[in-house]
């Protein structure tokens, strides 16, 4: 079994399991190769800031503190004692490649930490994933790499959740992500990397056009991974929630998990090595 060398992160903001309905033959590629549940839980509310938010730091809104005014004005402080998935590496090793790829700005400016040294880009989707897929092939020996690709939370928005509109906007989300996913490929990191495939909520549970709420609509998303040790199929717990992602991807990276983190690793996600 190949060791982990890298972990990669795709997140698709909005999408929650309306995947299962739209055309999305990249991703349902990987869900065929990996582990995947399209019953994971996110945050209370079920909104961006807090539910990325508690994804890079392993702890719930009400610890991390962000909400999307506060992502999009404020820096994450340096210092908290949640660190992001990002400073935790960092903290590893001083030298390692990482970087934030964002088509929603306070990502990048409000949720990663400034000051750690992540290379971070933010631009329309399309444009973010050539980026990705250029980064991606200049930089093989990245250690942490997320991309977060925003036209489903727009579309359903602009055209209400789980409608046709927003399940061609996924669609179109899905071919984004396949330059990503070629260029993995192509640079010869498919063998030795995590791939970890996330959206942060739902929506059009108590609002056709929009989320926060705690209905199944809104707080219901997919969560799978792919990689060295990832046995195909196995189960994951029906209370698997976004801020276990933390603990999974420290863990893919030999890292050892902040104890103030409430992000829990999946028993029997990962193979004995």
């Amino acid at each position: 079994m190949e060791k982990i060398e890298r972990v990669i992160v795709i997140g698709w903001d909005g999408a929650g399991i309306f995947v299962q309905d739209a055309n999305t033959p990249n991703l349902d590629r990987y869900v065929s190769m990996g582990t995947f549940t399209f019953e994971a839980q996110t945050e209370s509310p079920s909104i961006s800031a807090e539910c990325w938010g508690s994804l890079m730091h392993g702890v719930s809104p009400d610890k991390h503190g962000l909400n999307n005014d506060k992502a999009d004005r404020e820096t994450y402080p340096a210092d908290s004692p949640y660190p992001s998935i990002f400073r935790v590496a960092r903290e590893a090793w001083p030298e390692a490649k990482l970087a934030a790829f964002s088509a929603w700005r306070p990502i990048n400016s409000g949720i990663v930490e400034d000051g750690i040294g992540v290379y971070k880009a933010s631009m329309d989707d399309a444009g973010l994933a050539q980026a990705a897929a250029d980064y991606i092939r200049t930089n093989p020996d990245l250690k942490l790499l997320y991309i977060e690709l925003d036209l489903p939370d727009a579309a359903g928005h602009q055209h209400g959740y789980h409608t046709p509109g927003q399940l061609a906007a996924i669609g179109e989300t899905d071919a984004n992500t396949g330059v990503i996913l070629r260029a993995i490929e192509e640079a010869g990191l498919s063998g030795d990397s995590l791939l970890i495939f996330v959206t942060d909520h739902g929506g059009g549970g108590e609002d056709k056009y929009g989320h926060g709420s705690d209905h199944p609509m809104d707080k219901t998303i997919y969560w799978g991974c792919v990689g060295p040790g990832i046995a195909a199929g196995a189960a994951l717990r029906a209370e698997f929630s976004i801020r276990d992602t933390a603990a999974v991807v420290v863990h893919a990276l030999g890292l050892e998990a902040p104890a103030a983190w409430e992000a829990k690793l999946p028993q029997g996600l990962f193979s004995p090595q």
